[in-house]
């Protein structure tokens, strides 16, 4: 027996070296056998990331935006974002718990990081660091993202936004109308909350004394207000108004309604259902399912929730139930690209269509539409930057204007397929921040961390 192990060893020395030549003879003889899309000049199984520095630009949409940079041993960066108005902390301080791993096994590295998320602003640094691993990989592997996903359904984007309000209908419907006619938006949005009309005795009953805790901490159905029929009637000649302007046959959306109880929500509901409204937004906070379940029961308008959910189990409870018509995940909230892609595929098998919330600078832009481009059930995709003449100067890489009579073209260069223009990031920096600056001191935050025992 022991003197059949040399012979074995060297037999499979012999097998080893055969392979070995046989591959060099193939690579020097043949080179067209070798991937073509592959970047050679990265070896992606050697690749460790380096470092996460932050470059927090101000107000691209509503809040200031944090863009993450993730380097590489190999000179290979990915770029990702905070949500907006999150802080930039909620990358930084995962960045001793990524430094040294693979930044292509992208789900290793999620799973390692995604219990450090939670709903809304929470999962901002999971999410921000998930698009920078896929854009890292897109670059290494020479592919846009989308094709890692499965690749493309479509080519270009549906965009959807909101519409500065006014006091005056008229004035709100003419604004409108030019988001369709002078902007070319297939998909309209308004914000309608209470506020616009309580101004006006007797249209909303609320009690006094709310403090900016009440209003920002306790959950609608705990407020105890509601919207009276003066109230409603005011409201209806906004929808109204806009409707006239508009048409009937494109989208349109609400969001914003106001702080009010369920019975009040349904009321509306049921007034704006001559409309024909694609949705009603956020109209209860979603942990409430069975009272959102109430209200798509007895509201003909559709309902449509999901922005600050994080990861897709939740997702599923409300599909399950039926609670809402419509989802709406923030792929900087949900888990990033790949859970967000995951999210439209089990929407998918319960008939439920989803649109994506999107907040912030062209580089989580492109994460969504290289997400929303592989999703199947994909309806539209909001931006908040419509009216912000520098957006698409952050970014190079991609068509200008990225938003383009109401789309946006899927980009089909590596990775998200964009690069930063220097300087006009720089230009637009908040004040006191700098441009990708040392971050060492989050180098070795320890924690005992979630570990199974």
């Amino acid at each position: 027996m022991n003197a059949d192990v040399p012979h074995l060893v060297n037999r499979r020395g012999v097998l080893k070296g055969s392979a070995a030549a046989l591959g060099a003879a193939l690579l020097a003889t043949e080179p067209e056998a070798y991937p073509q899309g592959v970047n050679t000049n990265s070896g992606p199984s050697a690749l460790k990331i380096t470092d996460l520095r932050v470059a927090t630009v101000v107000k691209p949409g509503p809040s200031p935006c944090p863009i993450i940079r993730i380097d590489t041993n190999q000179g290979v960066y990915g770029l990702g974002e905070v949500r907006d108005g999150a802080s930039p902390t909620y990358a930084l301080m995962l960045k001793s718990r990524i430094l040294g791993e693979n930044p292509v096994q992208v789900d290793r590295i999620f799973r390692k990081i995604k219990q450090f998320g939670g709903p809304a602003r929470q999962a901002g640094g999971v999410c921000a660091i998930e698009m920078a691993l896929w854009d890292i990989a897109g670059k290494v592997y020479n592919v846009p993202v989308h094709v890692m996903l499965g690749g493309k359904l479509r080519d270009k984007i549906r965009v959807y936004a909101d519409t500065t309000e006014s006091k005056d209908p008229k004035i709100y419907a003419q604004r409108m109308k030019d988001r369709k006619e002078v902007l070319g938006l297939t998909w309209l949005k308004m914000d309608l909350g209470v506020e616009m009309v309580s101004d006006q005795p007797g249209t909303v009953t609320v009690r006094s004394g709310l403090s900016e805790w009440d209003l920002t901490m306790v959950p609608h159905p705990l407020l105890a207000m509601e919207v009276t029929d003066k109230g409603i009637a005011l409201l209806e000649e906004y929808v109204a108004a806009v409707r006239d302007a508009v048409g009937m046959e494109i989208p349109l959306s609400m969001d914003h309604l106001g702080h009010l109880g369920v019975k009040s929500i349904i009321r509306l509901g049921k007034a704006y259902e001559k409309y024909n409204l694609s949705w009603i937004e956020d109209v209860i906070p979603w942990e409430y399912t069975d009272l959102l379940h109430q209200i798509s029961l007895e509201s003909p308008t559709p309902l449509l929730t999901g922005e600050d959910i994080y990861l897709k189990e939740d997702f599923r409870t409300l599909c399950e139930a039926r609670a809402v018509s419509k989802i709406h995940p923030d792929l900087a909230t949900s888990g990033g690209i790949l859970e967000t892609h995951k999210i439209g595929d089990m929407a998918w098998e319960y008939g439920v269509p989803m649109a994506m919330h999107f907040a912030g600078t062209p580089v989580s832009c492109m994460a969504n539409v290289h997400c929303a481009a592989a999703t199947l059930n994909f309806l539209a995709l909001e931006n908040h930057s419509l009216d912000v003449p520098w957006w698409s100067d952050l970014v190079e890489g991609v068509e200008k204007p990225i938003v383009n009579h109401g789309w946006i073209s899927v980009p089909d260069r590596p990775g998200l397929g964009i690069t930063l223009n220097e300087e006009a990031v720089r230009r637009h920096l908040m004040p006191g921040a700098g441009y990708f600056e040392p971050t060492s001191e989050w180098d070795r935050e320890r924690s005992w961390d979630r570990e199974w025992s």
